[in-house]
């Protein structure tokens, strides 16, 4: 199992998020969350090439940029981002189908209830989503 047991990203950054599934909707928006000891720093926002309601692939090119980005950053891929325009913030049977990076967070972005977006953050046992905690702050 993964050993991350609490994300946390600062307020600035979950902005970005949000404003990223805003902009996106009503496709799902995706991107990759980098930074060290848990703390999400860096937000990379990833062209959804599916351009999917549903689902979503990022562009390798993109993928590629950015972990040259994090290294040079000296910065670990902490967690894959993605929205749910429309839906709760869990991982759904496609999300799990599609979750093939080993010992990352995934973390899920619902714009249900526009006026608040809620998140989850959810790490894999095996292939069963185990919830963790996510806190935002004003770091």
């Amino acid at each position: 199992m993964n050993k991350i047991i609490k994300l946390t990203i600062p307020d600035a950054v979950w902005i970005e998020l949000v404003a990223s599934a805003r902009k996106a909707a009503p496709l799902e928006a995706c991107g990759l969350l980098a930074g060290r000891d848990n703390q999400a720093t860096k937000f990379y926002p990833m062209t959804n090439v599916d351009a999917s309601p549903e689902h979503f692939s990022m562009k390798p090119e993109e993928q590629f940029a950015a972990v040259k980005d994090m290294r040079r950053m000296k910065l670990t891929l902490l967690a894959i981002w993605h929205s749910h325009p429309s839906t709760p913030p869990r991982m759904s049977a496609e999300d799990l189908r599609l979750a093939f990076t080993p010992n990352v967070v995934y973390v899920i972005l619902s714009l249900a209830r526009d006026a608040n977006p809620e998140g989850r953050a959810f790490v894999l046992n095996g292939e069963i989503p185990q919830p963790i905690e996510m806190a935002i702050t004003n770091e």
